[in-house]
């Protein structure tokens, strides 16, 4: 059965599928009968940060007696729920 789906996934892949989509009126995934799995509530993600930035944010958040990558998470929140946040103009 997997091997039906990957085969389908490639032939969907080299077909053409503009003409059939329909912009005024999009579907839901549950309309085509697709049931995506749950997803986690949290997700390990790996970035490569400058040594410099690193040691700071540490830093940072052992003087607040936190930890490191709560500190991360705080500030990516923060900066994701500001409306004033430049970068994300």
């Amino acid at each position: 059965m997997k091997k039906k789906k990957v085969n389908e996934i490639k032939d969907y892949d080299k077909m053409d599928t503009s003409q059939i989509i329909d912009r005024e009126n999009p579907k839901k995934l549950e309309d085509i009968g697709i049931e995506l799995p749950e997803e986690e509530p949290t997700k390990v993600v790996s970035i490569r940060l400058p040594s410099k930035l690193l040691n700071q944010l540490k830093a940072y958040a052992s003087d607040r007696d936190i930890n490191y990558s709560a500190l991360i998470k705080m500030i990516l929140s923060d900066s994701m729920e500001s409306k004033n946040s430049s970068f994300l103009r």
